[in-house]
């Protein structure tokens, strides 16, 4: 929880470094920036997300070797998209901000965000493939530590460039970057030193075999469809905030934030439950698999109605730590509510996708997805007349459709793994 909850502090330093600018513009432009980042970076969200789950069922297994072996192949795909996005990243730019359409001030300085961290994405990425891969071995305190490493650099480097060059948003972007790039090494770095203390071999026939190789990109390929369809929907939020203007679009923004922290912190107990699940599966257990979405989910509870608690009580408190800008904040305080209560309803959808990616069921993950966004922008043309608030039910209607669709196919992945015999599972069959 810790390690994961770091995550989101990015974007929450960020905000607060430009926040010191009275000029709601400047929230706007980092929270749409950092918004095509979301959109691009989580696209390639399988590489944290399946590296975990298999990485745990490996572990699960006994099988040292292809421990080894699911880093390398992650990191491959890591490089290699990396270096693509940088490539393509005029066309990206410009589809980009044609869709978030915010006022010509804010898409100026977004534009310059954009240019300066899309450079990140080899080094961002990798970060996604090495955390997926130590939370799959249970080695949570190494995920702890690289996080922090890429939080507190960036906390640093943020207040130098913007507090102390006076680069705005430029100098935001630049502090990510180094960020990321820093924390990309010392986690290889890392990564190497565990591998030659441990038992596994990395062996290119062993990265190669077609058939780890056809279960990686079909695992990888499910998520990916399942992440597009997820950042949509938050895309679509901030774009329709935008659309109300550069006050709604910094109040929602600084609201968001508290989503995602909240959405984060409730993750650490979903990865959890990701890693435990996944050695379930691995090692062909379904009474671990209950167990392991039981235990977690209990404790997840309890941690979300604390989540919603603090944000009730201080939220307003956090709302003027990250704006100095009057309207924006009166305005954040007007959708206080909503934010403070969404991690009461989102940690179910949590815990429902920690579960289905530790058992690597992510057709059923990509195809409940594709439904509940179905279901999101349904549920925001009816509540078009409502404004910003009917933005934002439109949001629970969409927590409610994730945790719908997953729970209707929660009892079809316990069946997957049949009962033997000896008490223990043995695998029936495998969607990925």
């Amino acid at each position: 929880m810790l390690s994961n909850v770091s995550t989101p502090l990015i974007g929450v330093v960020d905000t607060a470094v430009v926040g010191r600018i009275p000029d709601p513009a400047y929230i706007g432009a980092v929270a749409v920036g950092a918004l095509v980042f979301t959109f691009v970076f989580w696209a390639f969200g399988f590489l944290r997300m399946g590296t975990t789950g298999m990485t745990a069922q490996a572990l699960g297994a006994g099988d040292a070797d292809e421990l080894v072996a699911g880093l390398g192949r992650a990191l491959l795909i890591a490089l290699a998209v990396g270096f693509g996005l940088i490539a393509l990243q005029w066309p990206i730019r410009e589809a980009a901000f044609g869709l978030l359409e915010g006022s010509p001030q804010v898409e100026s300085l977004a534009r310059d965000y954009f240019n300066i961290r899309i450079w990140s994405a080899p080094a961002a990425l990798a970060n996604y493939a090495l955390l997926g891969w130590f939370i799959g071995l249970g080695r949570t305190g190494i995920g702890l530590a690289l996080q922090l490493v890429l939080n507190l650099t960036n906390i640093a480097l943020d207040a130098l460039f913007v507090l102390g060059f006076g680069w705005d948003v430029r100098g935001v972007a630049l502090g990510t970057l180094l960020a990321e790039i820093i924390a990309a090494v010392l986690g290889l770095l890392i990564a190497v030193r565990h591998v030659r203390r441990g038992s596994g071999r990395l062996s290119w026939q062993r990265l190669l075999v077609a058939q780890k190789l056809r279960r990686t990109f079909a695992v990888n390929g499910d998520i990916m469809v399942r992440s597009l369809a997820l950042i949509f929907v938050f895309v679509w939020f901030m774009a329709q905030g935008a659309r109300q203007g550069d006050v709604v679009l910094a109040a929602n923004a600084v609201l968001m934030h508290f989503i995602g922290v909240g959405a984060y912190f409730l993750d650490g107990l979903a990865f959890a439950a990701e890693a435990l699940v996944g050695r379930a599966v691995g090692a062909a257990h379904r009474a671990g698999l209950a167990a392991a979405a039981r235990i977690t989910t209990l404790w997840a509870l309890g941690v979300a109605a604390l989540v919603s608690l603090v944000l009730a009580l201080f939220g307003t408190v956090f709302i003027d730590l990250l704006t100095v800008d009057a309207t924006a904040r009166a305005t954040a305080r007007t959708y206080l509510p909503w934010a403070a209560a969404a991690p009461l309803l989102g940690v179910w959808a949590f815990q429902l996708d920690g579960i289905f990616i530790g058992a690597t069921r992510t057709a059923a993950m990509r195809n409940a997805m594709v439904v509940s966004t179905g279901i999101f922008l349904a549920g925001w043309w009816l509540l078009l007349p409502w404004g910003n608030h009917g933005l934002w039910a439109a949001l629970y209607v969409h927590y409610l459709a994730r945790i719908g669709t997953l729970a209707y196919c929660y009892p079809a992945l316990v069946r997957s793994v049949a009962v033997g015999g000896d008490g223990h599972a043995g695998p029936r069959g495998s969607e990925s």
